[in-house]
């Protein structure tokens, strides 16, 4: 059985033109994306979004603007789901409650997600996984 996989995920720039990586450990492999995550039934995409900067940055975002949705299919990595993610430019609200990290999956230890922040101007696809995370770095680069 197939089914639909909706993901919202926040673009989070800093004064220095840098966007925040989440670098992961999750079903036996290592992943960076941008923060963000899956819906949950009865909720809508802001909703998530803020819900998932809460979790995983312990901070309140804004929502600028619609930046870009999956416009093409993609499986998900971790089961028989099609991925549908959506982006936004999002803006932190209350103080970003991470340690930003200096290289990729420096975990503290019983974690396993970081933070780190790339330059946008040095940003490359394959500093992301995932394929739909790979064509948003292409078009930050276009538009930053």
């Amino acid at each position: 059985m197939s089914y639909f996989n909706v993901r919202v995920y926040g673009l989070l720039l800093n004064k220095n033109n840098e966007v925040l990586l989440s670098d992961e450990f999750e079903v036996g492999r290592h992943f960076t994306k941008f923060p963000g995550g899956g819906l949950e039934l009865g909720e809508g995409l802001i909703d998530a979004l803020k819900r998932e900067f809460i979790e995983e940055c312990q901070t309140e975002i804004e929502v600028v603007s619609h930046f870009y949705t999956t416009d093409f299919y993609e499986k998900s990595s971790f089961n028989d789901s099609q991925v549908i993610s959506i982006y936004y430019l999002v803006k932190a609200v209350s103080t970003l409650n991470i340690i930003p990290k200096e290289k990729a999956f420096d975990f503290e230890t019983g974690l396993f997600q970081s933070f780190r922040w790339k330059s946008i101007s040095t940003l490359q696809t394959e500093d992301v996984t995932f394929k739909t995370d790979q064509v948003v770095v292409e078009l930050l680069k276009q538009k930053f």
